[in-house]
């Protein structure tokens, strides 16, 4: 499976998992505000990664 992963994704992979990382450590240091700003990104983040899969399977 990782051998079908483009860089691509795995840039958007880690972006998200890095916000998501990045949103837990700030909710527990009592930055509660930010970290759900910064944990709404990890849906968006994936959700456009799905959309350049599927503009990549359009273009093929």
């Amino acid at each position: 499976m990782l051998k079908k992963l483009t860089k691509i994704d795995i840039i958007m992979l880690s972006a998200a998992l890095l916000c998501l990382v990045f949103s837990e450590v700030m909710w527990f240091q009592g930055e509660k505000q930010g970290a759900l700003f910064i944990g709404l990104w990890v849906p968006s983040i994936l959700g456009f990664a799905v959309y350049l899969k599927l503009l990549k399977i359009d273009n093929k």
